[in-house]
């Protein structure tokens, strides 16, 4: 297996990059909650992640895997995601039984945030699926970790998906919680402390 090249996203591989995070979350247990309709996913996901994480493309803390086969976006301290598009896209999208549910969700999610002022946040990382098993998730988690790792900063992230759990764990970072609300699937906060 030869070792995956790693790059910052450029302006221009935006939409390519939000390509492959819609490929990689449409298994995704929590993303297909909010979007179970398949057409919907599809039209809808790829604005969604541009506005959870799209800002670490401006930032140069996006990074592409092999030029196409997988993504993470990691906002850097003191960058937010845009959090009115992503409730307009989820309030005009999403099916009406779940809103109540998704408004506990969402509290859980923003008590589980960490107010630590060098605290980076990855809201997304995903493989295509026809690369998955090939180590680029990893890959990319070491690329972004080893950065944070020299400016001696902490990682957040929630995992949406069980089966990702262990890969976190392998790069330092413990689950801290459960964030569970009426119908909703379970996603896990992991806090990465810093390392010196």
């Amino acid at each position: 297996m030869t070792t995956p090249v790693i790059t910052a996203i450029a302006e221009q591989q935006r939409s390519k990059a939000l390509s492959i995070l819609t490929i990689g979350f449409s298994a995704d247990p929590v993303m297909r909650w909010m979007f179970p309709d398949p057409q919907t996913f599809l039209q809808v996901f790829s604005r969604f992640a541009d506005a959870f994480g799209g800002a670490a493309i401006e930032h140069g803390t996006a990074y592409i895997a092999n030029d196409h086969q997988g993504a993470a976006l990691w906002l850097p301290p003191g960058v937010q995601s845009d959090e009115d598009t992503m409730g307009q896209l989820f309030a005009e999208h999403a099916p009406a039984n779940i809103l109540e549910s998704a408004a506990g969700f969402t509290e859980q999610m923003e008590s589980y945030h960490p107010a630590d002022d060098n605290c980076w946040y990855l809201p997304c990382i995903a493989v295509d699926c026809a690369y998955q098993g090939q180590g680029l998730g990893a890959a990319l988690m070491k690329h972004a970790l080893r950065n944070i790792d020299e400016r001696g900063d902490s990682a957040y992230l929630e995992s949406s998906n069980p089966l990702n759990i262990s890969l976190y764990e392998r790069h330092g970072f413990e689950v801290i919680g459960s964030i569970q609300s009426g119908n909703s699937p379970q996603m896990y906060p992991m806090m990465r402390p810093a390392r010196s």
